[in-house]
């Protein structure tokens, strides 16, 4: 069974790799200098300041050719006073045509709108950073990078900034004050790292000021130049935001045979101290959660639990440092097992969070929460998790994770049998030039029962270049490795005949290779092949599921995409299983071998009406199984989308003793921006698996920034439309900086 041995040779694996993986591509430095007059953020660049300031020009395309320079030409310009870095962006657009805006709302994705985008690494350490982005309308994105940038940003992160925007015929102008209270930096370092981007989807093109290989995301840190300071910014001083909000709620159960309804008035208040300019304090008692959308439903035919993402505010800055330890199947720690259980909301009675950076090379963060318990039968808990990361090697590190829940009987006395925790070390590569990336990790469980196979280890390494891409993945998950406050879902199996769950272990080898051909065509931006394989095997090696997957891409120069893909599966059923899970009678257990073929296209993304189209048929274990899904939305710039969603799975199977199965989910998504702080979206979902139609609206009013009225409704109905419970609830939010 691998142990720290294995995970140490590993280890130094990794480090032999990002020795020969490291590149000394020049980057460029941008000189600021404190600004002598007071900027004003309006979208007209005329202060003196601005005249005198270096401008970056000669943006490098990135996407979709990574050679030569943009179409559009963009200048930047930066300066700085005591609270705000300030940006100004004059973006050339000589093409004629209005630009591509999906909406005025905030946290647009880049890659669909044209935008204006500034990545800043305070500390240079190539991983962890901020994204503040503008569309051609006003609308704001703001994010946090983190793992290097290699998979995006992560947009639910708020925070306060001011923009403003201007439009002339043939340009548009942004003017951006981001505070130096919103950044974590420290205050003695003389060059951070940063980079700016464009995307002019008139063009098709992504461009940006340091140059970025096309293969990779505009947002990664290993591509970033360099911002030198003439002094470097002070510390940012006391920074202190208290917001406190009130939620009032009216709701009725109509399955409850009282059928009473049920109103709340309720308030809760959350604080950010910046302990150090770099180091963040984050309290809370009495959290409401009413502001977070409605989870998108999922079909589930998979046998395992489905991974829902966290939107809630107060777990969200440094939420990589917490919940990026392993891997996306074998998560330590997973926020929403914290104040939701089962779907229902637990009140968290308070909370407090410290994280971020100590220095260039140490970041640390500590968490604590406690739980009330529900009606239920739950009982009161205790969450703690600590986490540290250590730089290495340039862009590389060393972390440590450790995660105890803690259960409590009556009152505050501590129930000594009934804990669960996690201790966990995982290393994470990253080569200087970002053509290998890699984790391993080595955890274990502690629990009341004294138990074997109890910790979990894995490693995966990719090497990517422009047109390779080799990935390597093992993982071990032992039996009675639970992780109660993670997500680990691959471990149990549910035995329908004794109505219980079994722990299993298991062992997966995921290797994949892709290989891009570039064509000089004038329609095509790449196409090329993927050979994927996934094989799940038990303790005694034996193989329980097994996945080989060929497919053949085409992703042309408008956005458009086709992909078609050859599925070969094998499932061992452990158990007798509902394989349509809509209580159909059961397969006997045994081994199943099966296969599909699988259809998808994409339209083009930029026009106002799109489309998305999946198309799957072949053999599901003793039957067969049509599916096929359909997106298709309508975009009226810059206030409006619309779009309707249907997947249909059709399950066919023989004999007299099954039912044929038709699974269907449906949903319907009205967006309307009035302003870039006024928004109404209406969300309606019917999902036949779980015999539910759900409606949720909500409407927000950003009246200053980080300030935001709420008003949410919600529905449930069955499928004869009766109502099965009915909400709604009103948020106030008012964000103060002391």
């Amino acid at each position: 069974m691998p142990g720290p041995r294995y995970l140490l040779f590993v280890c130094l694996f990794c480090c032999s790799v990002a020795t020969f993986g490291q590149s000394d591509t020049e980057k460029p430095t941008y000189a600021i200098r404190k600004a002598i007059d007071k900027i004003k953020v309006d979208g007209i660049v005329d202060e003196k300041d601005w005249a005198v300031a270096p401008v970056t020009e000669n943006f490098k395309a990135s996407f979709p050719m990574d050679t030569g320079l943009a179409l559009s030409p963009t200048e930047v310009r930066l300066t700085y006073d005591r609270n705000y870095l300030y940006v100004s962006a004059v973006c050339y657009d000589p093409q004629p045509g209005d630009y591509v805006v999906q909406s005025l709302r905030r946290d647009f994705e880049f890659g669909n709108s044209d935008a204006f985008s500034v990545f800043l690494d305070p500390f240079q350490d190539g991983f962890n950073g901020f994204v503040f982005t503008v569309n051609p309308y006003g609308a704001q994105t703001e994010g946090l990078i983190q793992n290097g940038g290699g998979f995006g940003t992560n947009l639910s992160w708020d925070n306060r900034w001011f923009s403003k925007v201007t439009r002339q015929p043939d340009q548009w102008v942004v003017e951006m004050a981001i505070p130096f209270k919103t950044l974590r930096y420290k205050g003695d370092i003389t060059s951070w790292g940063i980079n700016f981007a464009r995307n002019d989807l008139k063009n098709n093109q992504v461009s940006s000021w340091s140059w970025v290989p096309r293969n990779f995301n505009v947002s990664t840190l290993a591509f970033t130049g360099s911002l030198a300071w003439d002094t470097p910014p002070e510390p940012s001083g006391a920074n202190i935001s208290i917001i406190p909000s009130v939620i009032s709620r009216v709701s009725r159960d109509f399955q409850d045979p009282d059928g009473n309804t049920n109103t709340s008035l309720d308030g809760s208040l959350d604080a950010k101290v910046a302990v150090t300019s770099s180091l963040n304090l984050d309290l809370t008692v009495n959290p409401d959660f009413s502001q977070v959308d409605v989870d998108v439903q999922q079909t589930n035919l998979t046998r395992f639990s489905l991974f829902f993402p966290e939107r809630r505010n107060f777990f969200l800055e440094n939420s990589d440092l917490f919940g990026r330890f392993g891997f996306s199947q074998i998560r330590p720690f997973f926020s929403r097992r914290i104040g939701l259980n089962q779907g229902q909301t637990v009140p968290i009675l308070a909370g407090a969070r410290l994280s971020g950076k100590v220095n260039k090379n140490w970041r640390i963060g500590l968490m604590n929460l406690q739980t009330e318990g529900d009606t239920a039968g739950l009982p009161s808990q205790n969450y703690t998790v600590a986490a540290f990361q250590r730089q290495v090697w340039g862009r590389s590190n060393i972390g440590g994770i450790f995660v105890n829940r803690q259960s409590f009987r009556q009152g505050t006395e501590v129930n000594a049998d009934d804990y669960n925790r996690i201790v966990g070390l995982d290393f994470k590569l990253a080569s200087n030039d970002n053509r290998w990336r890699g984790i391993a990790f080595f955890h274990q469980a502690i629990t009341p029962e004294d138990t074997n196979r109890n910790n979990a280890n894995a490693t995966w390494l990719r090497y990517e270049d422009p047109r390779l891409t080799l990935d390597w993945n093992h993982e071990y998950v032992g039996a009675n490795y639970i992780a109660e406050v993670g997500f680990v879902p691959r471990n149990t199996r549910f035995d329908a005949v004794n109505s219980e769950r079994v722990r299993f272990t298991y062992w997966r080898i995921e290797p994949r290779i892709s290989y891009r051909f570039y064509p000089e065509s004038s329609a095509i931006n790449w196409h090329g092949p993927t050979l994927y394989f996934n094989h799940y095997l038990d303790k005694d090696l034996a193989t329980t599921d097994m996945l080989i997957k060929p497919w053949y891409e085409v992703v042309f120069l408008n956005t458009s995409s086709f992909r078609a893909s050859f599925d070969e599966r094998y499932t061992r059923l452990i158990y007798d299983t509902d394989i349509t899970f809509t209580d159909n009678p059961l397969l006997t257990s045994g081994n199943y071998h099966y296969r599909n073929f699988t259809f998808r296209y994409q339209t083009d993304q930029r026009k106002a009406f799109n489309a998305n189209l999946n198309f799957d048929y072949g053999s599901y274990y003793i039957g067969h199984k049509l599916t096929y899904q359909g997106e298709l939305s309508y975009r009226v710039q810059p206030w409006g989308n619309f779009s309707l969603t249907y997947e249909q799975n059709e399950i066919t199977l023989p004999g007299e003793d099954f039912n044929d199965a038709n699974i269907s989910l449906i949903g319907a998504r009205s967006s309307l921006s009035f302003t870039t702080n006024l928004f109404f979206t209406t969300f309606v979902q019917y999902n036949s698996q779980v015999d539910n139609l759900n409606i949720n609206s909500r409407f927000q009013w950003r009246f200053k920034p980080m300030s935001d009225l709420f008003i949410v409704y919600t529905d449930n109905y069955d499928p004869l439309l009766n109502v099965k419970n009915r909400a709604l609830v009103v948020k106030f939010v008012y964000w103060i900086t002391l």
